[in-house]
């Protein structure tokens, strides 16, 4: 009975396997890397750094049938955060949803991609530094009001109208009331004097 792999993964993980005739599952420890353009197991490593504040490791791996050249990421697998949602239920955290969400409020404004990768690692850092199993919608949503008002009025606003279900447009006008800088007015300068 030959055993052929119908399925594999891409990282260097446990894979399962299939046997071709039953489709039994079996696992298999699998210390290589698939090449995306051939398939073959057999690569070497080019280059090996760490990224993203030294949580992830970035390597640029060869294949040695075809030579192409790809890069593969490895990262420490967390344990699931989950979210409390408004109604109660709970999802796990994506770190991809929030990049969207912030994505979106700086959509045409003049924030770059890398400011807006920095912005959810940064939230993405501290919900699981201060959070453990379960962490509000709330804190989440507060932490990412907090850097847009700095990093952008137009995007914080968008992302207020949103997070806070905006319904009128005193709602608006409240939101940008919140950004305005208080001043002195006792000790601003008249002109003249």
């Amino acid at each position: 009975m030959a055993i052929g792999c119908v399925w594999c993964c891409l990282t260097a993980q446990a894979v399962v396997c299939y046997d071709t005739p039953g489709h039994n599952e079996r696992w298999l420890s699998a210390p290589f890397m698939r090449c995306p353009k051939c398939g073959c197991q057999d690569d070497k490593v080019i280059d090996s750094r760490a990224s993203r504040e030294g949580t992830t490791i970035r390597r640029r791996r060869e294949c040695l049938r075809c030579d192409h050249r790809f890069t593969t990421y490895e990262e420490v697998e967390a344990q699931a955060l989950m979210v409390i949602k408004r109604d109660g239920r709970r999802e796990e955290f994506s770190r991809e949803k929030l990049a969207s969400g912030i994505r979106k409020a700086c959509q045409k404004r003049p924030v770059s991609p890398q400011v807006v990768e920095e912005v959810v690692e940064r939230i993405s850092a501290g919900i699981h530094d201060q959070y453990a199993d379960e962490v509000p919608c709330m804190a989440i949503g507060e932490r990412v009001m907090d850097e847009l008002r700095v990093l952008d009025p137009v995007a914080y606003v968008r992302f207020a109208s949103v997070y806070r279900r905006f319904q009128e447009a005193t709602d608006f006008v409240q939101a940008v009331k919140k950004l305005e800088v208080k001043r002195d007015t006792a000790t601003i300068r008249l002109p003249g004097f």
